[in-house]
C-alpha cells in the first residue's frame, strides 16, 4: 500500500537550512530560520527558564500524564498577560497545546466543529496557516494584508468582512505579523473590532510573538480590543518565542464567550481533538513558564530578558531603516515594522544571487529574520543587497 503514496515537495525552509549548513564561508549570514539570535548569533536559553528548570529538577516528583488539557496552572497563569488583569475570567478557558502550531490547529478544528466553513485570511501569512486550514478541510478566502506603500491594508480587510457569509471565521495576527512585520495600528484595531462584530464572523486571533513588538501590554492591544467587542472568539498563543522555548513546543488554546455552556463545550471539543491528535501535550516547558509566572523575581528576570530582545531588534531595524534606499529597495518601512520578520521586495533571481555571491540566506519569499543581523554583519548585508538589487 505504501507504494501508492506520492512524493511531497521538500519544505523550502528546511532545504535552506541544509544549504546554509553546507556553505563553508565563515562570513555567511542566516536570515532564514525564524528564531531569535543575540548579537553573537546565539539562541540561548533564558536565564529565567534555567532558574525555573532548576526548581523543576529539585521539586518535580512525577512524570505522570496531566491529561489532554495539559498544565492548567500554566494555562491560567498566562491569562492576565494575554487578556489583561481585569478580563472577566468567567468568559475564558483554555488548555495547553504543543506550540503555537498546535494551538492554531485546535482553534481551526474547534471552529469547524462549531459550524465554520470558510476562513478569511490576509496574505502573505505564515505558511502553516494555509496548510492547517487545508488539512482540516475548510475553504480559505484570502485578501491582501499589505498595501503598495507597505502599511496594513485595512480596506482589503473591510472588503473581505463586507462579503463574509454565515459560517465564516477571520484569522488575525495579534502582533509582529509573520512574515511581513506589518501590524495594524491601534486606530485600525479600533475599526477592526467594530467591523468584526458587525460582520458576525468568528475571530481567530493568533498571538505568537507577544512582547517582541512594543511590549507585553502594547502587543496585546489588538486582541483585547477585539475581545471587548465580539461575543465570542478563539485564541492561539505561543510561548516558543517570548520564552525561547522553541524545541519544547509550548502553546495554549483559549475560547472566549459569555455563554457558559458554549465555553464548556468548546473546551470539551478541544480536549477530544487533542486526545486524538497528540493525546497529552509535553509538560516540561509549560511547567517552567508556570514557575516563572508564579514567582515575582523570575517574572521580573524574564521580562528584563524580553526587553533586551526587543531592544536589540529595534536597533537592527533602526540601522536598516537608516540606509533609506539600497538599490531598488526602500529600507525606511523596516523601521516601523515589528517583530522578527520583514519581507524585502526582491525577486527569486536576486535572492539566489545574494546567496551565491554573498552567502546571505533568506526565504524564497524575500522574508528575512532581522535577528540574524548583528553589528558584525549588518553592513555586509546592506552592501550585498545593494549589489543584487542595483
Amino acid at each position: 500500500m505504501l507504494k501508492n503514496l506520492q512524493q511531497q515537495p521538500a519544505d523550502a525552509l528546511l532545504a535552506l537550512i541544509k544549504l546554509h549548513n553546507a556553505d563553508p564561508r565563515v562570513d555567511k549570514i542566516d536570515l532564514g530560520v525564524g528564531v531569535y539570535r543575540t548579537s553573537d548569533g546565539a539562541t540561548p536559553v533564558f536565564k529565567a527558564i534555567k532558574a525555573a528548570e532548576q526548581k523543576l529538577l529539585e521539586t518535580q516528583d512525577s512524570k505522570a500524564y496531566l491529561g489532554p488539557e495539559g498544565d492548567m496552572g500554566f494555562v491560567h497563569a498566562l491569562i492576565p498577560y494575554v487578556f489583561g488583569k481585569d478580563f472577566d475570567r468567567s468568559k475564558v478557558e483554555g488548555m495547553q497545546a504543543p506550540g503555537g502550531t498546535g494551538a492554531v490547529r485546535l482553534a481551526v478544528e474547534v471552529a469547524k466543529r462549531a459550524g465554520v466553513k470558510r476562513i478569511l485570511m490576509g496574505t502573505p501569512s505564515w505558511p502553516n496557516h494555509a496548510q492547517i486550514v487545508a488539512a482540516v478541510g475548510l475553504e480559505l478566502v484570502t485578501f491582501k494584508h499589505v498595501t503598495a506603500e507597505g502599511t496594513a491594508d485595512l480596506n482589503a480587510l473591510k472588503t473581505a468582512l463586507a462579503a463574509a457569509q454565515p459560517g465564516d471565521a477571520v484569522l488575525l495576527h495579534g502582533c509582529c505579523h509573520n512574515p511581513t512585520g506589518v501590524d495594524y495600528t491601534k486606530a485600525q484595531w479600533d475599526e477592526i473590532a467594530a467591523l468584526v462584530t458587525a460582520s458576525g464572523v468568528l475571530p481567530i486571533l493568533d498571538l505568537a510573538y507577544q512582547g517582541l513588538g512594543d511590549g507585553m501590554e502594547e502587543d496585546a492591544y489588538g486582541l483585547r480590543k477585539v475581545l471587548a467587542e465580539v461575543p465570542e472568539a478563539l485564541v492561539a498563543y505561543s510561548c516558543d518565542k517570548n520564552f525561547g522555548l522553541y524545541r519544547d513546543r509550548v502553546g495554549a488554546f483559549y475560547a472566549v464567550t459569555s455563554d457558559a455552556t458554549a465555553l464548556a463545550n468548546a473546551m470539551a471539543n478541544g480536549s477530544t481533538i487533542a486526545r486524538a491528535s497528540w493525546s497529552m501535550p509535553p509538560d516540561h516547558g509549560a511547567a517552567a513558564v508556570r514557575l516563572i509566572l508564579s514567582d515575582a523575581d523570575l517574572t521580573a528576570l524574564w521580562l528584563a530578558e524580553l526587553d533586551e530582545m526587543r531592544d536589540r531588534m529595534a536597533w537592527v531595524r533602526e540601522r536598516l531603516s537608516a540606509a533609506q534606499q539600497v538599490g531598488t529597495v526602500n529600507m525606511a518601512p523596516l523601521g516601523i515594522q515589528k517583530g522578527l520578520f520583514s519581507m524585502l521586495p526582491i525577486n527569486g533571481d536576486q535572492i539566489l544571487a545574494i546567496r551565491e555571491k554573498h552567502g546571505v540566506y533568506m526565504a524564497g519569499s524575500g522574508r528575512i529574520n532581522i535577528a540574524g543581523l548583528t553589528n558584525g554583519n549588518i553592513d555586509k548585508f546592506i552592501a550585498a543587497l545593494g549589489d543584487v538589487a542595483a
